[in-house]
């Protein structure tokens, strides 16, 4: 495998890949099964059911494109790890109880748990290139 492969953010981005798709269509089997083909028109379940999707969609890309910062700088293998399964959490958790309740503290907590990989990566990132000092500009 190539050395600047970022092996372990790779396995995430297939993940929530995956995730998408499903959450994706499961807008549009709503949207079908209710006969609502732009916005939620009231429904709301329909509601909660697009601002999950659109706030996974929101949040995960950019915290895997800093997971694959951090990791390409020479971030620890655990801490890679560790980040993306408490980005996995977050987003599992922050889905859920959009669709289910649309509002309550473990939506602020699944935030929490969104922030700190998302924060976290950035951080490391930063981190590894003061270090670097001059020799990365």
């Amino acid at each position: 495998m190539h050395e600047m492969l970022p092996a372990i953010t790779l396995y995430f981005v297939a993940i929530f890949a995956l995730i998408q798709v499903v959450i994706t269509n499961l807008v549009g089997v709503a949207r079908i099964k209710n006969e609502v083909h732009f916005y939620d028109e009231g429904d709301i379940a329909l509601r909660r059911n697009v601002r999950a999707h659109g706030n996974f969609t929101e949040t995960v890309p950019i915290t895997l494109l800093a997971m694959a910062g951090a990791e390409l700088v020479g971030t620890p293998a655990y801490l890679l790890w560790t980040g993306g399964l408490i980005l996995l959490a977050g987003r599992g958790l922050h889905y859920w109880i959009i669709r289910r309740h649309g509002w309550g503290n473990a939506r602020s907590i699944s935030m929490i748990l969104t922030f700190i990989p998302m924060g976290g990566f950035a951080v490391a990132i930063l981190w590894h290139l003061v270090q670097m000092g001059s020799a990365a500009l």
